[in-house]
């Protein structure tokens, strides 16, 4: 199991920007996926950019409404994950939560894909 915890969550204004990050700890196994959700209120947890390793082989793949906007990232070295937000929207208000799950069939930013789960971190734009 990989226990995960976020960090960098907060406020900003409109047009801002924020990066957050998710330290991980614990054994993995290639194919590795790491992806970012987020959950606003009354909504469903929706997944917002994803990242895969296979060795040397990395891939990555975003929602429609962040493409452009956010870039998903790894330290491999460090087992950190980053998403860095720009031109931030009141939209994009929401926990933001980082998952993984190791030995992954296909990139996917479908909840179900992944088992193991950080404790969000809030993320506020106003506008």
């Amino acid at each position: 199991q990989v226990q995960l915890v976020e960090s960098g969550g907060g406020s900003v204004q409109a047009g801002g920007s924020l990066r957050l990050s998710c330290a991980a700890s614990g054994s993995t196994y290639d194919p590795f996926c790491m992806a970012w959700f987020r959950q606003a209120p009354g909504k469903e947890r929706e997944g917002v950019a994803g990242i895969t390793r296979y060795g040397r082989y990395e891939s990555t793949t975003y929602a429609d409404s962040v493409k452009g906007r956010f870039t998903i990232s790894r330290d491999n070295t460090k087992n950190i994950l980053y998403l860095q937000m720009n031109s931030l929207k009141p939209e994009d208000t929401a926990v933001y939560y980082c998952a993984s799950r190791s030995g992954c069939s296909a990139l996917s930013l479908l909840r179900s894909a992944y088992g193991d789960w950080g404790q969000g971190t809030q993320v506020t734009v106003s506008s």
